[in-house]
């Protein structure tokens, strides 16, 4: 179980990484790579498009937490009925 529970935390630790260095990304560029200057307004639809982006990850970790909380309490469970 706890293999269960590091391995959520590892993956989690990742994507946060991963949505830090996109925003900062998206939020520090001067230029995109198409040459067009960015505007507050484009960094803020790109901004858009990585969030949308990071919906997936997010559903699935959200439902791996559930995973983990179920499994978790249905061992507890059973160590108090024993």
């Amino acid at each position: 179980m706890k293999k269960l529970w590091f391995l959520w935390w590892i993956a989690n630790t990742f994507w946060v990484v991963i949505f830090a260095v996109g925003t900062a990304f998206v939020w520090l560029r001067e230029v995109d790579g198409a040459g067009a200057i960015q505007t507050l307004e484009a960094k803020l639809a790109a901004f858009i498009v990585l969030l949308i982006a990071f919906i997936l990850p997010l559903i699935i970790q959200v439902v791996w937490l559930i995973v983990n909380l179920v499994i978790n309490n249905s061992k507890k469970t059973k160590i108090q009925q024993v």
